[in-house]
Protein backbone atom coordinates (compact mmCIF):
# COMPACT_ATOMS: atom_id res chain seq x y z
CA UNK A 1 0.00 0.00 0.00
CA UNK A 2 1.26 3.42 -0.27
CA UNK A 3 2.06 4.96 2.68
CA UNK A 4 1.51 8.51 1.89
CA UNK A 5 -2.22 8.40 0.58
CA UNK A 6 -2.76 5.92 3.47
CA UNK A 7 -1.80 8.53 5.91
CA UNK A 8 -3.07 11.33 3.63
CA UNK A 9 -6.49 9.58 3.73
CA UNK A 10 -6.75 9.33 7.63
CA UNK A 11 -6.16 12.35 7.88
CA UNK A 12 -8.86 13.54 5.82
CA UNK A 13 -11.83 11.46 7.05
CA UNK A 14 -10.43 11.78 10.99
CA UNK A 15 -12.60 13.55 13.27
CA UNK A 16 -9.50 15.76 14.51
CA UNK A 17 -9.36 17.42 10.67
CA UNK A 18 -13.30 18.24 10.48
CA UNK A 19 -12.86 20.28 14.23
CA UNK A 20 -9.61 21.80 13.63
CA UNK A 21 -8.56 25.23 13.36
CA UNK A 22 -7.64 24.93 9.42
CA UNK A 23 -11.25 23.42 9.00
CA UNK A 24 -13.04 26.76 7.97
CA UNK A 25 -9.64 27.57 5.96
CA UNK A 26 -9.95 24.61 3.85
CA UNK A 27 -13.48 24.80 3.38
CA UNK A 28 -12.83 28.73 1.68
CA UNK A 29 -10.46 27.26 -0.24
CA UNK A 30 -12.95 24.79 -1.65
CA UNK A 31 -15.23 27.47 -2.19
CA UNK A 32 -12.65 29.23 -4.22
CA UNK A 33 -11.91 25.99 -6.48
CA UNK A 34 -15.67 25.47 -6.71
CA UNK A 35 -16.54 29.14 -7.85
CA UNK A 36 -13.35 29.15 -10.21
CA UNK A 37 -14.68 26.17 -11.87
CA UNK A 38 -17.76 27.76 -12.13
CA UNK A 39 -16.75 31.08 -13.82
CA UNK A 40 -14.15 29.00 -16.13
CA UNK A 41 -16.97 26.75 -17.57
CA UNK A 42 -19.43 30.12 -17.65
CA UNK A 43 -16.61 31.85 -19.82
CA UNK A 44 -15.89 29.14 -22.08
CA UNK A 45 -19.90 28.13 -22.61
CA UNK A 46 -20.63 31.91 -23.26
CA UNK A 47 -17.73 32.80 -25.68
CA UNK A 48 -17.68 29.45 -27.61
CA UNK A 49 -21.68 29.75 -27.50
CA UNK A 50 -21.80 32.99 -28.78
CA UNK A 51 -18.83 32.53 -31.59
CA UNK A 52 -20.50 29.21 -32.92
CA UNK A 53 -23.84 30.90 -33.57
CA UNK A 54 -22.50 34.24 -35.03
CA UNK A 55 -20.61 32.15 -37.43
CA UNK A 56 -24.07 29.36 -38.00
CA UNK A 57 -25.99 33.21 -38.91
CA UNK A 58 -23.21 34.76 -41.09
CA UNK A 59 -22.49 30.85 -42.93
CA UNK A 60 -26.54 30.73 -43.32
CA UNK A 61 -26.54 33.66 -45.52
CA UNK A 62 -23.52 33.36 -47.53
CA UNK A 63 -22.32 29.82 -46.68
CA UNK A 64 -18.26 28.83 -45.55
CA UNK A 65 -16.96 29.59 -48.75
CA UNK A 66 -18.12 31.44 -52.61
CA UNK A 67 -17.08 30.36 -55.70
CA UNK A 68 -17.49 32.93 -58.53
CA UNK A 69 -16.39 34.54 -61.47
CA UNK A 70 -12.92 36.57 -61.69
CA UNK A 71 -14.78 39.19 -63.25
CA UNK A 72 -17.27 39.84 -60.36
CA UNK A 73 -16.66 42.73 -58.62
CA UNK A 74 -16.48 43.76 -54.56
CA UNK A 75 -20.49 43.85 -54.38
CA UNK A 76 -22.98 41.26 -53.15
CA UNK A 77 -24.65 41.63 -56.40
CA UNK A 78 -24.12 38.39 -59.72
CA UNK A 79 -22.32 40.51 -62.43
CA UNK A 80 -20.94 37.77 -64.92
CA UNK A 81 -22.90 34.06 -64.85
CA UNK A 82 -21.19 30.99 -63.98
CA UNK A 83 -22.18 27.97 -65.32
CA UNK A 84 -24.07 24.98 -63.51
CA UNK A 85 -22.16 22.52 -65.16
CA UNK A 86 -19.07 21.79 -63.26
CA UNK A 87 -17.37 19.20 -61.83
CA UNK A 88 -17.82 20.32 -58.25
CA UNK A 89 -21.84 20.59 -58.87
CA UNK A 90 -24.17 19.30 -57.46
CA UNK A 91 -21.75 16.92 -55.23
CA UNK A 92 -18.35 18.21 -54.53
CA UNK A 93 -16.54 14.89 -54.69
CA UNK A 94 -12.84 16.66 -55.17
CA UNK A 95 -12.66 17.65 -51.68
CA UNK A 96 -13.31 15.44 -48.19
CA UNK A 97 -15.38 17.16 -45.47
CA UNK A 98 -18.08 19.14 -48.01
CA UNK A 99 -21.75 18.95 -46.77
CA UNK A 100 -23.31 20.97 -49.31
CA UNK A 101 -23.32 22.52 -52.54
CA UNK A 102 -25.85 25.18 -53.45
CA UNK A 103 -26.09 27.77 -56.88
CA UNK A 104 -27.23 30.94 -56.00
CA UNK A 105 -27.44 34.86 -57.60
CA UNK A 106 -27.95 38.26 -56.49
CA UNK A 107 -29.59 41.52 -57.75
CA UNK A 108 -30.09 44.80 -56.60
CA UNK A 109 -33.51 46.37 -56.40
CA UNK A 110 -36.32 48.69 -54.65
CA UNK A 111 -39.07 47.96 -53.31
CA UNK A 112 -41.56 50.61 -53.52
CA UNK A 113 -45.19 50.49 -51.56
CA UNK A 114 -47.54 53.08 -51.28
CA UNK A 115 -46.10 55.22 -48.36
CA UNK A 116 -42.41 54.51 -48.46
CA UNK A 117 -39.42 52.14 -50.20
CA UNK A 118 -36.61 50.34 -49.66
CA UNK A 119 -32.92 49.10 -51.48
CA UNK A 120 -32.81 45.57 -51.46
CA UNK A 121 -30.80 42.92 -52.69
CA UNK A 122 -33.04 40.08 -54.31
CA UNK A 123 -31.14 36.89 -53.18
CA UNK A 124 -31.92 34.24 -56.20
CA UNK A 125 -32.71 30.59 -54.71
CA UNK A 126 -33.61 27.13 -56.30
CA UNK A 127 -34.44 23.86 -54.96
CA UNK A 128 -31.22 22.92 -53.70
CA UNK A 129 -31.10 25.77 -51.01
CA UNK A 130 -30.12 25.21 -48.16
CA UNK A 131 -33.02 26.08 -46.00
CA UNK A 132 -32.47 24.67 -42.45
CA UNK A 133 -31.24 27.46 -41.09
CA UNK A 134 -33.80 30.14 -41.66
CA UNK A 135 -36.69 27.30 -40.41
CA UNK A 136 -34.83 28.25 -36.87
CA UNK A 137 -35.28 32.19 -37.84
CA UNK A 138 -38.52 31.76 -39.69
CA UNK A 139 -41.32 34.02 -37.39
CA UNK A 140 -44.04 33.83 -39.07
CA UNK A 141 -45.66 32.24 -41.97
CA UNK A 142 -43.80 29.50 -44.02
CA UNK A 143 -40.52 29.23 -46.40
CA UNK A 144 -41.17 29.64 -49.85
CA UNK A 145 -41.30 26.91 -52.51
CA UNK A 146 -39.28 26.43 -55.43
CA UNK A 147 -39.79 23.12 -56.61
CA UNK A 148 -41.79 23.59 -59.26
CA UNK A 149 -43.20 26.23 -61.99
CA UNK A 150 -41.72 29.98 -61.30
CA UNK A 151 -43.95 31.72 -58.84
CA UNK A 152 -43.78 34.37 -57.07
CA UNK A 153 -43.34 34.14 -53.75
CA UNK A 154 -40.29 35.17 -51.58
CA UNK A 155 -39.26 35.17 -47.68
CA UNK A 156 -38.52 38.65 -46.23
CA UNK A 157 -37.23 39.88 -42.95
CA UNK A 158 -39.34 40.99 -40.42
CA UNK A 159 -37.45 44.11 -40.16
CA UNK A 160 -37.64 45.08 -43.82
CA UNK A 161 -41.46 44.51 -43.73
CA UNK A 162 -41.99 46.29 -40.74
CA UNK A 163 -40.18 49.19 -42.35
CA UNK A 164 -42.57 48.52 -45.43
CA UNK A 165 -45.69 48.05 -43.43
CA UNK A 166 -45.92 45.11 -45.21
CA UNK A 167 -47.22 41.59 -43.34
CA UNK A 168 -47.53 38.16 -44.43
CA UNK A 169 -49.35 37.46 -47.38
CA UNK A 170 -49.16 40.69 -48.71
CA UNK A 171 -47.80 41.45 -52.51
CA UNK A 172 -45.68 44.17 -53.60
CA UNK A 173 -43.76 45.66 -56.60
CA UNK A 174 -39.99 45.23 -56.61
CA UNK A 175 -37.82 47.34 -59.57
CA UNK A 176 -34.50 46.04 -60.87
CA UNK A 177 -32.22 47.88 -63.08
CA UNK A 178 -31.36 46.53 -66.68
CA UNK A 179 -28.10 45.79 -66.65
CA UNK A 180 -26.93 48.45 -64.47
CA UNK A 181 -27.73 51.50 -67.50
CA UNK A 182 -30.22 53.94 -65.49
CA UNK A 183 -31.34 55.30 -68.80
CA UNK A 184 -33.71 51.92 -69.34
CA UNK A 185 -36.87 51.42 -67.36
CA UNK A 186 -36.08 48.87 -64.74
CA UNK A 187 -37.67 45.25 -64.47
CA UNK A 188 -40.56 45.27 -62.61
CA UNK A 189 -41.73 42.38 -60.57
CA UNK A 190 -44.35 41.07 -58.42
CA UNK A 191 -43.60 39.21 -55.30
CA UNK A 192 -45.74 38.24 -52.35
CA UNK A 193 -44.71 37.57 -49.06
CA UNK A 194 -44.96 34.10 -47.62
CA UNK A 195 -42.89 33.80 -45.02
CA UNK A 196 -40.81 36.31 -42.46
CA UNK A 197 -37.64 35.56 -40.33
CA UNK A 198 -35.76 37.42 -38.25
CA UNK A 199 -31.82 36.55 -37.58
CA UNK A 200 -31.07 39.04 -35.18
CA UNK A 201 -28.37 39.90 -37.88
CA UNK A 202 -29.34 43.70 -38.67
CA UNK A 203 -27.01 43.69 -41.73
CA UNK A 204 -28.28 40.85 -43.40
CA UNK A 205 -31.69 41.46 -41.86
CA UNK A 206 -32.36 44.64 -43.88
CA UNK A 207 -30.86 43.69 -46.83
CA UNK A 208 -31.72 40.39 -47.87
CA UNK A 209 -35.01 38.71 -49.74
CA UNK A 210 -35.03 35.39 -51.24
CA UNK A 211 -36.87 35.08 -54.47
CA UNK A 212 -36.75 32.31 -56.91
CA UNK A 213 -33.45 32.31 -59.02
CA UNK A 214 -35.15 32.22 -62.34
CA UNK A 215 -36.61 35.59 -62.00
CA UNK A 216 -32.72 36.80 -61.57
CA UNK A 217 -31.56 34.92 -64.40
CA UNK A 218 -34.33 36.03 -66.77
CA UNK A 219 -33.53 39.71 -65.63
CA UNK A 220 -30.15 39.34 -66.33
CA UNK A 221 -30.71 37.47 -69.46
CA UNK A 222 -28.88 34.10 -68.48
CA UNK A 223 -29.35 30.84 -69.34
CA UNK A 224 -31.18 28.31 -67.00
CA UNK A 225 -27.40 26.74 -66.60
CA UNK A 226 -26.11 30.32 -65.69
CA UNK A 227 -25.91 31.30 -62.13
CA UNK A 228 -24.37 33.86 -59.63
CA UNK A 229 -22.51 31.95 -57.59
CA UNK A 230 -21.79 28.80 -55.65
CA UNK A 231 -21.87 28.41 -52.06
CA UNK A 232 -20.08 25.94 -50.13
CA UNK A 233 -20.96 24.51 -46.58
CA UNK A 234 -18.41 23.07 -44.77
CA UNK A 235 -18.61 19.87 -41.82
CA UNK A 236 -15.84 21.73 -40.32
CA UNK A 237 -15.57 25.33 -40.00
CA UNK A 238 -12.25 24.66 -38.23
CA UNK A 239 -10.77 23.21 -41.56
CA UNK A 240 -12.14 26.96 -43.91
CA UNK A 241 -8.63 27.63 -44.69
CA UNK A 242 -7.21 24.49 -45.40
CA UNK A 243 -10.97 23.49 -47.63
CA UNK A 244 -10.76 27.08 -49.24
CA UNK A 245 -7.15 26.31 -50.74
CA UNK A 246 -7.94 22.54 -51.78
CA UNK A 247 -11.71 23.93 -53.69
CA UNK A 248 -9.64 27.08 -55.39
CA UNK A 249 -7.20 24.26 -56.49
CA UNK A 250 -10.24 21.94 -57.79
CA UNK A 251 -12.04 24.83 -59.38
CA UNK A 252 -11.08 26.09 -62.91
CA UNK A 253 -8.80 28.80 -63.23
CA UNK A 254 -11.48 31.51 -64.10
CA UNK A 255 -13.05 30.90 -61.06
CA UNK A 256 -12.39 32.53 -57.65
CA UNK A 257 -12.99 31.54 -53.78
CA UNK A 258 -13.51 33.38 -51.12
CA UNK A 259 -14.33 32.61 -47.44
CA UNK A 260 -16.66 34.24 -45.05
CA UNK A 261 -13.98 34.86 -42.97
CA UNK A 262 -12.23 37.01 -45.67
CA UNK A 263 -15.40 38.57 -46.95
CA UNK A 264 -16.45 39.33 -43.21
CA UNK A 265 -13.53 39.71 -41.47
CA UNK A 266 -14.49 42.59 -39.27
CA UNK A 267 -16.99 40.40 -37.86
CA UNK A 268 -14.31 37.98 -37.72
CA UNK A 269 -12.01 39.84 -36.03
CA UNK A 270 -14.06 40.99 -33.07
CA UNK A 271 -15.31 37.05 -32.55
CA UNK A 272 -11.22 36.16 -32.25
CA UNK A 273 -10.99 38.37 -28.79
CA UNK A 274 -13.74 35.98 -27.28
CA UNK A 275 -10.82 33.66 -27.33
CA UNK A 276 -8.66 36.06 -25.75
CA UNK A 277 -10.74 37.02 -23.23
CA UNK A 278 -12.06 33.38 -21.98
CA UNK A 279 -7.61 32.41 -21.59
CA UNK A 280 -7.53 35.97 -19.75
CA UNK A 281 -10.31 34.63 -17.49
CA UNK A 282 -9.38 31.16 -16.59
CA UNK A 283 -5.42 32.09 -16.09
CA UNK A 284 -6.90 34.55 -13.42
CA UNK A 285 -8.84 32.21 -12.25
CA UNK A 286 -6.31 29.51 -11.44
CA UNK A 287 -3.53 32.16 -10.39
CA UNK A 288 -6.45 33.09 -7.00
CA UNK A 289 -7.50 29.37 -6.74
CA UNK A 290 -4.35 28.39 -6.60
CA UNK A 291 -3.19 30.90 -3.80
CA UNK A 292 -6.13 30.04 -1.68
CA UNK A 293 -4.79 26.55 -2.04
CA UNK A 294 -1.43 27.67 -0.76
CA UNK A 295 -2.46 29.08 1.97
CA UNK A 296 -4.74 26.35 3.13
CA UNK A 297 -1.60 24.05 3.00
CA UNK A 298 0.41 26.23 5.05
CA UNK A 299 -2.59 26.10 7.60
CA UNK A 300 -2.45 22.27 7.45
CA UNK A 301 1.41 22.04 7.84
CA UNK A 302 1.45 24.35 10.58
CA UNK A 303 -1.42 22.40 11.82
CA UNK A 304 0.47 19.31 11.45
CA UNK A 305 4.22 20.17 12.40
CA UNK A 306 4.07 17.95 15.45
CA UNK A 307 3.31 14.91 12.97
CA UNK A 308 6.03 15.77 10.58
CA UNK A 309 8.80 16.05 13.65
CA UNK A 310 7.09 12.63 14.50
CA UNK A 311 7.55 11.16 11.10
CA UNK A 312 10.78 12.60 10.35
CA UNK A 313 12.28 11.20 13.77
CA UNK A 314 10.36 7.69 12.42
CA UNK A 315 12.90 7.79 9.72
CA UNK A 316 10.48 9.40 6.98
CA UNK A 317 12.02 11.54 4.34
CA UNK A 318 11.25 15.23 3.32
CA UNK A 319 10.09 14.26 0.07
CA UNK A 320 7.45 11.54 1.74
CA UNK A 321 5.82 13.66 3.95
CA UNK A 322 5.48 16.43 1.54
CA UNK A 323 3.50 13.80 -0.62
CA UNK A 324 1.22 13.24 2.07
CA UNK A 325 0.20 16.90 1.97
CA UNK A 326 -0.05 17.22 -1.21
CA UNK A 327 -2.08 14.51 -1.47
CA UNK A 328 -4.39 15.85 1.08
CA UNK A 329 -4.54 19.08 -0.79
CA UNK A 330 -5.70 17.04 -4.01
CA UNK A 331 -8.26 15.31 -2.83
CA UNK A 332 -9.54 19.55 -1.16
CA UNK A 333 -9.34 19.91 -5.07
CA UNK A 334 -11.11 17.54 -5.93
CA UNK A 335 -13.63 18.21 -3.63
CA UNK A 336 -13.79 21.84 -5.06
CA UNK A 337 -14.11 20.52 -8.86
CA UNK A 338 -16.97 18.59 -7.80
CA UNK A 339 -19.19 20.80 -6.67
CA UNK A 340 -17.74 23.69 -9.41
CA UNK A 341 -18.60 21.25 -12.48
CA UNK A 342 -22.05 20.39 -10.80
CA UNK A 343 -23.10 23.91 -10.38
CA UNK A 344 -21.58 25.19 -13.69
CA UNK A 345 -22.73 22.41 -16.02
CA UNK A 346 -26.00 22.87 -14.09
CA UNK A 347 -25.93 26.60 -15.12
CA UNK A 348 -25.44 25.95 -18.57
CA UNK A 349 -27.90 23.08 -18.77
CA UNK A 350 -30.78 25.38 -17.55
CA UNK A 351 -29.40 27.78 -20.01
CA UNK A 352 -29.07 26.08 -22.69
CA UNK A 353 -32.79 24.76 -22.07
CA UNK A 354 -34.46 27.77 -21.04
CA UNK A 355 -32.62 30.70 -22.42
CA UNK A 356 -32.98 32.36 -18.79
CA UNK A 357 -30.34 34.78 -19.54
CA UNK A 358 -30.78 37.78 -22.30
CA UNK A 359 -28.58 40.58 -23.75
CA UNK A 360 -30.01 43.43 -22.45
CA UNK A 361 -29.33 44.97 -26.00
CA UNK A 362 -29.41 41.90 -28.81
CA UNK A 363 -28.63 44.16 -31.79
CA UNK A 364 -24.84 44.89 -30.36
CA UNK A 365 -24.13 40.54 -30.54
CA UNK A 366 -27.09 39.96 -33.20
CA UNK A 367 -28.84 37.51 -31.12
CA UNK A 368 -31.11 37.97 -28.25
CA UNK A 369 -30.42 35.14 -25.34
CA UNK A 370 -26.96 34.31 -24.28
CA UNK A 371 -25.97 31.19 -26.49
CA UNK A 372 -23.71 28.49 -24.74
CA UNK A 373 -21.74 25.77 -25.89
CA UNK A 374 -19.48 23.19 -24.16
CA UNK A 375 -18.24 19.33 -24.63
CA UNK A 376 -16.94 16.89 -22.68
CA UNK A 377 -13.37 16.93 -23.91
CA UNK A 378 -13.11 20.84 -23.09
CA UNK A 379 -14.52 19.79 -19.30
CA UNK A 380 -11.99 17.23 -19.24
CA UNK A 381 -9.01 18.62 -20.48
CA UNK A 382 -9.88 21.79 -17.84
CA UNK A 383 -10.62 19.62 -14.76
CA UNK A 384 -7.39 17.98 -15.22
CA UNK A 385 -5.33 21.54 -16.44
CA UNK A 386 -6.75 22.56 -13.11
CA UNK A 387 -5.62 19.80 -11.27
CA UNK A 388 -2.59 20.00 -12.33
CA UNK A 389 -1.72 23.44 -12.08
CA UNK A 390 -2.99 23.97 -8.63
CA UNK A 391 -0.83 20.84 -7.67
CA UNK A 392 2.46 22.17 -9.05
CA UNK A 393 1.89 25.78 -7.81
CA UNK A 394 1.92 23.63 -4.15
CA UNK A 395 5.03 22.00 -4.71
CA UNK A 396 7.02 25.41 -3.30
CA UNK A 397 4.98 26.11 -0.71
CA UNK A 398 5.45 22.32 0.66
CA UNK A 399 8.88 22.61 0.67
CA UNK A 400 8.93 24.08 3.99
CA UNK A 401 8.54 20.98 5.54
CA UNK A 402 11.96 20.30 4.81
CA UNK A 403 12.86 23.24 7.07
CA UNK A 404 11.28 21.65 10.22
CA UNK A 405 13.41 19.58 12.96
CA UNK A 406 12.10 17.23 14.81
CA UNK A 407 13.42 18.29 17.98
CA UNK A 408 11.73 21.44 17.57
CA UNK A 409 8.42 20.14 15.66
CA UNK A 410 7.71 17.66 18.49
CA UNK A 411 7.84 20.45 21.19
CA UNK A 412 5.40 22.74 18.73
CA UNK A 413 2.63 23.80 20.43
Amino acid sequence: MNFEYFLAKRLIKGEAHKISISAPIIKIAIAAIALGVVMMLVAISTGVGLKYKIREKVAAFNGHIQVSSYDNNASDVSVMPVSLNQEFYPEFKGVDGIDHVQAVASKAGIIRTETTFEGIIAKGVGSDYKWAAFEEYLVEGELPNYLGDLNEEVLMSELMANRLHLKTGDTFYAFFLKDGDVSKLPNQRKFKITGLYDSGFEEFDGLYLFTDIRHIQRMNKWESDQVGNFEIFLNNFDDIDEKSREIYGKTLSTLDTQTIVNKYYKIFEWISLFDFNIILIIGIVIIVSGFNMITALLVLILERTQMIGILKALGSANWSIRKVFLYNASYLIGIGLLWGNAIGLGAIFIQDKFQVLKFPNPKEYYIEYVPVHIDFITVLALNIGVLILCVLMLLVPSYIITKITPVKAIKFE
